[in-house]
């Protein structure tokens, strides 16, 4: 007795069947594809193309033979070599690295703090008000944030106004380095607090509410609600923001630190992103600052791969990719 055994048989589509196959998707897609053409342009020409600017780090720039023309340094290491031959090298990076440890260890939680405290209250007009209140100051310019440090910060100034209250001594402020970081760190957390909450409550406010209904119905209290509901809904987003915000230890806002220098201060608070502006800008060596801003950009990507495979480590299902 002969038995007949059914085959199926697999047919492999053509190279010009599967790219026919894509444009017939991207045409089903044309008005995603349109609205995505201005943001693809501009990325690739604002980020992509002036990429090709990193060869003056290993170049003699010239501005008046430009980027090709320039001639090779040789050794093509020299500017790197030149940046961490110098006495100052090692106290930049220490800065830099006080700066930027410091800044994430106190703001990346604040506005994770601010959101689950807004998502306990009940009555919608305070939350609002709140939210709006702790808005405000990131609309606020640099420029006008450290001239209030500034002005509170001298003797006569809101802070030594408070001292003097409590019987303690009037000391200016904006001198040396002892009052640098809490006024540093201070003013970030109070300027972006408000704003770096947005994206939590977003999250937060996607949560299924029939879990605090289960949740109050098992006796949970208010911090087990937080812990075990809120937490939990907005990791996420958390462990997003801090793998973004690791690499950017580094590269911290120059701009508020060098408004906050003044001559008792000015070698010590010295980090990396001022030293290029004061090489590359104010002294012209282009080539130089390229190189050294080359290797903060290498030790940001190192951070963040690094901070991700870390997450990807403990939890697969929380890592960028």
């Amino acid at each position: 007795m002969s038995s007949t055994s059914s085959m199926h048989i697999i047919t492999r589509k053509t190279p010009w069947e599967r790219l026919k196959k894509w444009f017939r998707i991207l045409w089903q897609q044309k008005a995603l594809i349109a609205l995505c053409l201005l943001p693809l342009a501009m990325v690739i020409i604002f980020q992509y193309v002036p990429m090709y600017g990193v060869l003056i780090a290993f170049k003699k720039y010239k501005p008046r033979r430009g980027i090709w023309g320039s001639a090779w340094l040789d050794p093509w290491y020299k500017n790197f070599q030149e940046f961490f031959n110098n006495v100052n090298c090692g106290s930049i990076l220490k800065q830099t690295l006080k700066v930027g440890v410091f800044s994430l260890l106190f703001t990346y939680p604040m506005p994770i703090i601010l959101a689950l405290m807004l998502n306990e209250v009940k009555l919608n007009w305070f939350k609002r008000s709140v939210q709006t209140i702790s808005y405000l100051p990131h609309f606020i310019s640099i420029v006008v944030i450290c001239s209030m440090l500034n002005t509170f910060g001298s003797l006569d100034g809101l802070f030594n106004n408070i001292r003097a209250l409590f019987g303690m001594e009037r000391i200016n402020m904006n001198a040396g380095t002892a009052y640098f970081m809490p006024m540093f760190i201070g003013s970030a957390i109070w300027q972006g607090i408000g704003w770096g909450s947005i994206i939590y409550l977003s999250a937060l406010s996607n949560v299924d509410t029939s879990l605090y209904d289960v949740a109050n119905i098992d006796g949970a209290t208010r911090f087990q609600k937080i812990r075990h509901i809120c937490l939990p809904a907005i990791l996420p987003t958390t462990t997003v923001v801090l793998i973004l915000n690791t690499g950017n230890i580094f590269t911290q806002d120059y701009t508020k630190i060098l408004l906050m220098m003044n001559e008792t201060n000015r070698m010590d608070l010295e980090v990396i992103s001022t030293y290029v502006y004061r090489i590359g800008i104010q002294d012209g060596r282009f080539e130089f600052a390229t190189a050294v801003n080359l290797f903060v950009s290498v030790i940001s990507l190192i951070l963040v791969v690094g901070t991700n495979y870390v997450v990807r480590y403990i939890d697969p299902e929380q890592s960028i990719w």
